[in-house]
């Protein structure tokens, strides 16, 4: 890639700690701040010796973090300096406060990686609305058209699930109707049946809402849809999201603890 200007420099550049030589020794030890450092090869190495750079493979040899020159140093010699160029695609430890939110990886960040005690916090939230109607005279669960879908970020998170299911209508005392909650095609919530909420001694009833709230473990980091389906118990016709009422389906993914 050609650049405009100055090249940016790319490597973990690192000066050796001063080596003091040994009379009739040609094997010493590189270290940075006491730590034994291994340059990727000679050749990713700058070797100063009596105020000459030397020539990487046959004036010196590098293995992990030993440098053998090619004879035996002598009194007198000085190891000017060693400087390790370092990979190429290795950039180093950065800078405090220099790795910015954009530089992150959409994702990347998961419970395993925050500080111990936010478990439990809310890390994103999706939300979603339906507001068309949608009727059924089956006995077979159908979809009513609210749903929402979200991408935890780690296996251990759980989802907290909120759902206001609007507009319910029955066209008899005979009909009931029943709701239900799934993730994908795994029922994990039944939350309208045939209890009072279906009884009524008049023809037609406007039944008004109902909901649930619950915290599912969906064991994934893939995308995972949440959505309700509606079924008739009887005779008769049922409805959600009836008159233009809004259905509403709110996701949130909580930090495993």
């Amino acid at each position: 890639m050609a650049y405009i200007g100055k090249t940016p420099t790319i490597g973990n550049f690192q000066v050796c700690d001063a080596i003091s030589v040994v009379n009739g020794q040609a094997a010493y030890t590189m270290q940075v701040g006491s730590v034994n450092v291994s340059p990727e090869s000679a050749n990713h190495m700058l070797v100063s010796l009596n105020g000459i750079l030397q020539k990487p493979g046959s004036s010196y040899t590098v293995s992990g973090s030993t440098i053998t020159f090619a004879s035996n140093l002598v009194t007198g010699d000085v190891i000017d300096f060693i400087q390790i160029l370092g990979n190429v695609l290795d950039l180093g430890v950065p800078s405090d406060a220099t790795v910015s939110t954009a530089k992150i990886v959409d994702g990347a960040v998961t419970s395993d990686k925050l500080a111990s005690g936010v478990g439990g916090k809310v890390l994103q939230v999706i939300s979603a609305t339906h507001a068309t109607e949608v009727t059924s005279t089956s006995s077979s669960y159908a979809d009513t058209g609210l749903t929402a879908s979200i991408t935890p970020s780690s296996t251990s998170n759980k989802v907290l699930v909120i759902v206001n299911q609007n507009g319910l209508e029955k066209d008899n005392t005979d009909t009931k109707i029943s709701l239900k909650l799934l993730r994908a095609s795994t029922d994990i919530a039944l939350f309208a049946g045939t209890g009072t909420l279906n009884t009524s001694t008049a023809n037609r009833t406007d039944i008004g809402g109902t909901g649930v709230s619950i915290l599912d473990t969906p064991n994934s980091t893939s995308s995972t849809t949440y959505k309700t389906q509606l079924k008739n118990e009887g005779s008769g016709t049922v409805a959600v999201q009836n008159g233009g009422s809004v259905s509403s389906i709110t996701l949130m993914e909580i930090a495993g603890w």
